[in-house]
């Protein structure tokens, strides 16, 4: 079966070719108002930004959604989860006043933030999952009892999973950090040649897993939670996964939580992924990298697995961009994530996620 991805590119010579045009003619050629009922509580999955990250989602975009969705009768809130790691967003107080900073006001978006895990990020629900890692998954308890939902994803890189969309979206983004907790489950090593005891990592660590020793980080596995925090920000690359025994099962269980944050809503879900500033990070870094790609447009469909499928071909069908941290594949046809995290391969999560029942890694793209 061939799942339909609706497709807008930027060129633009009036106001009825406006992306907040498009955005919300995107909503009703993929179907997703269908997905709208009177009085859903509506749940609009949307990341934030870290403090210091500026390629997030512009929020007037956002508003194009939340008042189709109020248009159709719903009601919409604005929701995300607690980080695993320290930073702006690791309780709900100051994830709202984050999001608040970046744009996200009632003024401007037009709805109420929720920050569906709580406060401390336990307020999550158990669903039964009946996978190959998990039999059950926890997703927060704000998005497992929303009527609907609208995923709004910036499509960019992430140095584990490949690429960060929809999937990683419902994924991560729907789960409290205990569930996050039990997607990561790897464990980092550090090289120690490398390291010039900066002590940068040790700062950053949530779990308090480093320690500095003689001028060199060292690494308590008991206590590691497998975050990823330490090598954003290693300058030395002296902290490392070990790629080829823990990335694969990674992204599996992050396709089964991304299952499981669906779970009763497989006909009440739409998506729009946003191929716009495409970084090579996922905006949990508190920086925002040059992209490493040209701005290719906005795609929106029912399928979480073909908007991610369509979203990945179009990138990879751009040529690179000088000056960025893209160093190899710059060539169109090239995989454009692989050249920036040579250890990950995006197409993981597609095949997994239709091996799950997901959606459909075909698709027909069709140009509005």
């Amino acid at each position: 079966m061939t799942a339909d991805v609706f497709f807008a590119g930027l060129r633009a010579r009036g106001d009825a070719e406006s992306r907040i045009a498009k955005i919300r003619r995107l909503f009703t050629a993929a179907g997703i108002d269908g997905c709208i009922r009177e009085r859903d509580l509506c749940a609009i999955k949307v990341h934030f930004g870290e403090r210091g990250c500026d390629t997030h989602v512009n929020p007037v975009y956002v508003r194009q959604v939340v008042d189709m969705v109020r248009a159709e009768g719903g009601r919409p809130f604005l929701t995300d989860t607690a980080t695993l790691y320290s930073g702006s967003r690791s309780n709900a107080v100051d994830h709202i006043a984050t999001a608040i900073g970046h744009g996200f006001d009632y003024s401007v978006v037009g709805a109420p933030i929720i920050i569906a895990d709580g406060l401390r990020s336990g307020h999550a629900v158990e669903v039964k999952a009946g996978r190959k890692h998990f039999d059950r998954v926890f997703i927060a308890g704000d998005i497992a009892q929303a009527d609907s939902m609208v995923v709004i994803s910036h499509f960019k890189g992430h140095m584990l999973a490949g690429f960060g969309g929809a999937i990683k979206n419902l994924a991560m983004g729907c789960a409290p950090a205990r569930g996050k907790r039990e997607e990561h489950r790897a464990h980092t090593m550090v090289v120690e040649e490398r390291c010039r005891g900066c002590g940068n990592c040790v700062e950053v660590c949530p779990a308090g897993a480093l320690s500095l020793e003689r001028e060199k980080v060292q690494l308590d596995r008991e206590r590691c939670i497998g975050c990823g925090e330490c090598m954003t920000v290693c300058l030395q690359s002296a902290i490392e996964f070990d790629w080829m025994v823990d990335i694969p099962p990674f992204v599996e269980r992050m396709v089964e939580y991304a299952c499981g944050a669906l779970e009763g809503k497989r006909d009440r879900a739409g998506f729009f992924n946003f191929l716009l500033s495409i970084t090579p990070d996922c905006d949990c870094v508190p920086w925002s990298d040059a992209p490493i790609v040209p701005d290719i447009g906005i795609l929106a469909s029912l399928d979480p697995v073909a908007i991610d499928a369509a979203s990945l071909d179009l990138v990879n069908k751009q040529a690179g961009l000088a000056g960025s941290l893209l160093q190899s594949h710059r060539r169109p046809g090239e995989d454009k994530f692989g050249g920036v995290w040579p250890h990950t391969d995006g197409s993981l999560q597609l095949s997994y996620a239709e091996e799950c029942g997901l959606g459909e890694r075909a698709y027909r793209l069709v140009e509005i």
